[in-house]
């Protein structure tokens, strides 16, 4: 037993040497342009959870949501609660299935986007999460050629999130740090299970 543990303690160490020369050459500090997308539930969540992440190091978020805003959240309960630290804007009017005005759809996406190119513009802003830009990119409610330029010509220090199913090819290149998340199983399709408060909503 006494060999087996002194086994592994050497064998931390190693680690540990190992990781501390990696980390030691990584000395670049920059603004990310992240990408969550993919099947799986938890895009937004991700994002909401960096935006929580930056309010404890006292850095100034802006959030637009393109779809959502139809409906009470308790993510807006709660950013609304940091009113110097999180600028939460839910400017969606629900699913395009649900509003079924594809005019109007590409209106509300228009002004939700001018209000992420106000929040990348104003230094201010450490953090800008664009909530299911994706979606509106995919229906073509904002072309890709417009919304590409201001995401990657941002300032240098500014983190950008992005989030929604399918994202384009060219912002996945762009992209820092892309995350595609897999549905494994989900209890609203595999049972019948609506959408609760606090997983959901």
């Amino acid at each position: 037993m006494l060999d087996e543990e002194a086994r592994h303690a050497e064998k931390m160490r190693k680690r540990q040497a190992a990781q501390a020369k990696i980390v030691a050459g990584k000395t670049q500090e920059k603004g990310l342009l992240i990408v969550h997308t993919g099947t799986g539930k938890g895009k937004t969540s991700a994002a909401l959870g960096m935006v929580v992440r930056a309010i404890g190091h006292g850095m100034k978020v802006g959030v637009v949501q393109f779809v959502k805003g139809a409906m009470a959240t308790g993510e807006k309960a709660v950013f609304d609660a940091f009113p110097d630290h999180v600028e939460f804007k839910p400017m969606g009017e629900g699913f395009t299935w649900d509003t079924q005005d594809r005019a109007r759809d590409i209106a509300v996406a228009r002004t939700a986007w001018d209000e992420v190119c106000r929040m990348i513009a104003d230094p201010s802003y450490a953090m800008v999460v664009a909530d299911e830009l994706n979606i509106v990119l995919r229906y073509d409610y904002l072309p890709l050629d417009e919304v590409l330029p201001v995401l990657t010509g941002r300032a240098a220090m500014k983190h950008v999130i992005v989030t929604g199913r399918n994202a384009p090819d060219a912002l996945i290149e762009a992209a820092d740090l892309v995350t595609d998340m897999v549905a494994v199983k989900h209890p609203f399709r595999s049972q019948g299970v609506k959408a609760q408060k606090g997983i959901e909503f």
